[in-house]
């Protein structure tokens, strides 16, 4: 009972610190708007979001030794409040993208203390269940951010008050639980180009992934505001988005599993550069009544979101079983790099081309990634041992370590 309590803990944490900073993406892309920011500039807090959490990825297991996951975790509470509360003081754009650095880099510190206390509390019995349950809750989390956007008034210091509680709360549930703090996790070696030696594709394709991820994520409200949608139609757009990817995820699991990973990665690119090429010159106004751009954004997600997952497994077939952490990790710099440059050149295209330009963008990238995977799937070699298919999540190195003991596990009672 006592463990189902402090997982419960920690699942609300996850909720918590989702709507909070998971809803500043969007409310930033209204707020700008509304202040007469530029798409470039709007994109450029974006850009400085995804920089933030990249360094909060490298350095907060070391901030979690240093002072322990309780002080930690308050420390990334306090940041990711303070910065989002600050907001309304001075509205600029250059301030906004400080505010933005210290965002992403305090929800990278919470993840680390979350996922690692949680880590701590599995075994070999419940390990599967319990890594299932805190994936829903995070994706949960994430549309819940989106779709509370339809009740938030942009540029008003009202908004971010309320998004700011709803951060510090996730400091609640941790505070209340008794249960004994984790011991303290072991620093891990980071290989940043790890992933480019067991797979120039992977490497790539996690590259297209965070350029397109961060530029829907951060640029798609201007896009959805300049087609005309109302607020709450902003919300259900990029709710639909999350919900295409999540139902994507068990047809991409069964065909990478039961066929070449790069023929799955050919077909889901294919399906991707349809889609955007689709929105992006406007092909359909609606279909059976529903406007095109709702039936667009669930197309795209389930087009895009699952080729990270694709990416990482075909990466782990050529990776020894000790060193999946640090491929993990080197897929988080690599997702990096292409999340930090994606959103600013996004909102610039927009700013100069129209709305649709964002699409076309995306859509460039994984022309590239398509053409590159053919060339691959025709003189690349294949990997030593194919592992099942498994959604990754780019949160933090913790969970990609439950994810290496789960694999692990299952080689062993086999």
């Amino acid at each position: 009972m006592r463990l189902i309590i402090s997982l419960s803990a920690l699942l609300i944490s996850v909720i918590f610190v989702q709507i909070g900073t998971g809803s500043l993406g969007p409310l930033d892309a209204l707020s700008g708007l509304k202040l007469g920011f530029s798409p470039t500039e709007i994109g450029y807090l974006g850009s400085a979001h995804f920089f933030g959490f990249f360094i909060g990825c490298v350095l907060s297991p070391y901030i979690v030794i240093r002072s322990g996951h309780a002080r930690a975790f308050a420390v990334m509470a306090a940041v990711s409040t303070i910065s989002i509360i600050l907001h309304p003081v001075y509205q600029e754009p250059w301030f906004w993208m400080l505010l933005r650095v210290l965002t992403g880099f305090a929800v990278a510190g919470a993840y680390t203390v979350i996922e690692s206390w949680l880590q701590s509390k599995l075994n070999n019995e419940n390990r599967g269940t319990v890594f299932s349950i805190y994936r829903m809750v995070d994706m949960g989390g994430t549309l819940a951010s989106q779709l509370i956007i339809a009740g938030l008034t942009p540029a008003h210091y009202v908004s971010y008050n309320l998004i700011a509680v709803v951060a510090c709360m996730a400091l609640v549930p941790l505070a209340l639980t008794q249960t004994s703090v984790p011991s303290l996790p072991k620093a891990q070696k980071f290989k940043p180009f790890f992933v480019y030696t067991l797979s120039p594709l992977a490497a790539l394709g996690v590259i297209v992934v965070g350029v397109t991820n961060s530029s829907f994520r951060m640029v798609a409200p201007v896009y959805a505001s300049q087609s005309g949608l109302s607020q709450d139609g902003i919300a259900i757009f990029l709710a639909l988005a999350i919900i295409g990817g999540l139902v994507a995820q068990l047809p991409a699991g069964i065909i990478a599993d039961r066929i070449s990973r790069r023929i799955t990665l050919i077909g889901f690119s294919i399906f991707s550069i349809i889609v955007c090429g689709a929105i992006s010159v406007e092909l359909f106004d609606e279909i059976a009544s529903i406007p095109f751009v709702y039936i667009g954004s669930f197309l795209f997600g389930f087009a895009t979101l699952p080729i990270y997952s694709i990416c990482a497994s075909h990466a782990s077939d050529f990776a020894k079983q000790e060193d999946m952490l640090a491929m993990s990790a080197s897929l988080i710099f690599f997702y990096a790099v292409g999340s930090i440059m994606a959103p600013s050149f996004a909102g610039y295209l927009i700013q100069e081309y129209g709305p649709g330009a964002m699409f076309t963008l995306i859509m460039v990238a994984h022309i590239a990634l398509l053409v590159y995977t053919v060339w691959r799937y025709v003189v690349g070699r294949a990997g030593a041992k194919q592992r099942p298919y498994n959604y990754m999540p780019r949160t933090t190195l913790y969970i990609a370590d439950i994810v290496r003991r789960r694999k692990r596990n299952g080689d062993q009672t086999k």
